[in-house]
């Protein structure tokens, strides 16, 4: 991290103080908020990778690391088939194992009691149909997904029971922590909503009546843990609904728990319901830090130390969060994916080296939809139990060459270095980041800004020569004569050939990122896919009136499902959506379209071209050549995301 960090105790004294929870004393205010990728066998046990992810996040160093989702009642609760099932056979020696591993990497192991409902028998967000054979959940309902049933009165003391098993099967195997799930639209969740429970009997009508079975259940946890073993409780702060749970309501679940638990953990809204997902797990369209005021609303009325969780990346807004008293501790989710040593680079006084969580959501759109777990910007996300095993130490020093400062040729760059080779970067332009720089040009794209930084700096430190304006054509390569070549040239924009597209007026999409000042009043964007859509969010936020064009039938199909669900109430705020639309022809006063066999003319003062980008195959053929030993990395390979050109990157750079 280098010599110039300074003591990251004085930047940020509040956050690095102890705290104590029950019978733990936490080494700082940090708390890895539970996460639950899918590297869970089918028989609901713990595997290596799991227990390494896990590790990892410890050795990051924050005080506790917590895993989520762990089902208490595997018959009646799975919402997928990845789901630690806590009633299964043989799932003592994973949980024993994950918190040896915690603990030996200098972290509170923690583990969150889970249930899931009504969503035991629905397709969860990201989950599957066949998980349980009934759906069941506070009262009958029809659902989209299918049918629930009350559950039986006898089925909930069954439940109750199961709570206490589990969290005395959580201490035996070494657990320091449980956390009863209570938010997010999970079992106790849906009991204590006024929207899902409509029953008659102990357990609905009034709000003390619809939180009996939480409590109940906190005190079962409680008889079979001890008085001194700590309990954390996630309750929402608000479901941000019309006839759900206001702040009111969940300041007064808080109180009913006050004296029960030992940590309350404040998220809010309903993690099931796509349109809601984007808040309880903030999107880019949201400030850091906007469901905190939650949390600290709360703690105003409770004696029980108070946890915020959502979105927060920067040790200077968790310093102030706790300085203010506005919580007694942060929880990370997102942020300790994309940099699982955020706590330990903070403590260092090494912020400015924190990778940034872009909020892209590719980490619950792998675990949902592959049933794997990855992250944007940190290539090892997942392969922790392969990274805690010593790579093969290069034979010599090589001469590197890298032609390319994109996200792609940095990250080879960076490791290439750091494994002891000699390391020179071109760039033709005046500066690193590539397509990085439009991509993040954007209001909401400050991330990718911050990340840009990360790997300049990060690039510096690895003792990489960097070369700006200097394009690295054969000559120049045969000239350098290196011993490895990484070709990270990008792609480049599509330019179909539309009539009128040579027009003045007509700007193509990275051109109209960088400088929204070049368009006119009126925007028509050709092309509804990423690059497009989130331009009209931007162009719109600049004060543009925007029409996106799209010969698709929806907008930004391509994008993984929990981003696109945040995206898309952006663009309907931000433009007009012409889909199953064709282009005809640009023309002075806008552009000629086709749809359902009728012609009409969008009018636009200016119109951008966004229908995508096309890697230089000839460019990297010409250059792949000249040297014995080539890699092709990044968008000139596959034209891709920022997580295929950075993985690409780092995982090519160990080979050489």
């Amino acid at each position: 991290m280098g010599n110039k960090c300074n003591d990251g105790k004085k930047l940020y004294p509040h956050l690095f103080s102890s705290l104590r929870v029950g019978n733990i004393r936490m080494k700082n205010r940090i708390i890895c908020a539970p996460t639950s990728p899918s590297m869970i066998d089918l028989n609901g046990h713990f595997t290596p990778e799991m227990i390494a992810y896990l590790e990892e996040k410890a050795k990051g160093g924050a005080g506790v690391v917590t895993y989520g989702e762990a089902i208490v009642h595997s018959s009646t609760g799975k919402s997928h088939n990845k789901q630690l099932q806590l009633d299964a056979f043989g799932v003592r020696q994973g949980m024993c194992e994950a918190a040896r591993a915690i603990h030996n990497a200098g972290a509170y192991a923690n583990i969150q009691l889970s249930h899931g409902g009504m969503y035991g028998g629905l397709a969860s967000v990201g989950g599957d149909v066949d998980t349980c054979k009934e759906a069941y959940g506070p009262s009958d309902m029809s659902m989209p997904a299918g049918e629930v049933k009350e559950m039986p009165a006898a089925m909930i003391y069954e439940i109750i029971r199961s709570y206490g098993k589990a969290a005395k099967l959580c201490k035996e195997t070494g657990f320091d922590m449980v956390q009863v799930h209570a938010a997010h639209g999970w079992l106790f969740s849906q009991f204590l909503s006024p929207v899902w429970n409509r029953r008659t009997d102990e357990f609905g009508g009034s709000l003390e009546n619809r939180a009996r079975f939480f409590i109940m259940a906190l005190e079962e946890v409680r008889k079979a843990v001890g008085p001194q073993f700590p309990i954390e409780a996630r309750i929402s702060g608000d479901d941000l609904t019309d006839k759900g749970l206001g702040l009111e309501d969940c300041i007064r679940v808080a109180q009913m728990i006050d004296d029960k638990v030992d940590l309350i953990n404040v998220s809010c809204g309903n993690h099931e319901d796509p349109d809601m997902f984007c808040r309880t797990h903030p999107s880019a369209f949201y400030p850091r830090g906007v469901n905190v005021y939650l949390a600290a609303e709360i703690k105003k009325h409770v004696k029980t130390p108070v946890a915020c969780v959502g979105s927060l990346n920067d040790p200077a807004q968790m310093e102030k969060i706790i300085a203010s008293g506005q919580a007694d501790a942060v929880e990370l989710g997102r942020a300790s994916l994309a940099d699982p040593y955020l706590p330990s680079k903070a403590l260092a006084g090494c912020a400015d080296d924190i990778t940034p969580c872009l909020r892209c959501y590719e980490c619950f759109g792998a675990t949902g939809e592959l049933e794997m777990v990855k992250c944007a910007v940190n290539p090892t996300m997942g392969e922790q139990l392969s990274a805690k095993y010593p790579k093969k130490e290069p034979e010599y020093s090589k001469k590197v060459l890298v032609i390319g400062g994109g996200p792609a040729g940095m990250e080879a760059a960076i490791t290439a270095a750091e494994r002891g080779h000699d390391v020179t970067l071109v760039e033709k332009t005046d500066k690193l980041g590539g397509n990085l720089h439009p991509a993040g040009a954007a209001y909401f794209k400050e991330d990718i800004k911050k990340l840009i930084g990360v790997l300049e700096r990060r690039t510096a430190r690895a003792g990489v020569k960097v070369v700006l304006n200097t394009e690295a054509t054969p000559d120049y390569v045969k000239d350098f004569a290196p011993d490895t070549l990484f070709v990270a040239i990008g792609s480049n924009e599509l330019c179909p050939p539309i009539k009128g597209m040579d027009q003045d007026h007509v700007v193509m999409a990275i051109d109209a990122e960088l400088h929204p000042e070049k368009l006119g009043k009126r925007v028509a964007i050709m092309g509804g896919g990423l690059v497009g859509a989130e331009g009209a969010v931007g162009f719109a936020h600049e004060g543009k009136e925007c029409t996106i064009i799209e010969m698709k039938s929806s907008i930004a199909e391509e994008v993984n499902s929990f981003y696109r669900g945040g995206l898309l109430p952006e663009v309907e705020k931000s433009a007009e959506c012409l889909v199953n639309t064709t282009v005809k022809e640009i023309l002075p006063a806008g552009v000629l379209c086709e749809r359902d066999g009728r012609e009409f003319l969008v009018e636009a003062d200016s119109v951008v071209c966004a229908l995508g980008f096309r890697a230089p195959y000839d460019k990297v053929d010409e250059l792949a050549n000249l040297a014995e030993e080539t890699y092709i990395i990044g968008d000139c390979k596959k034209v891709g995301k920022i997580y295929d050109a950075m993985n690409t990157a780092y995982y090519s750079a160990l080979l050489v």
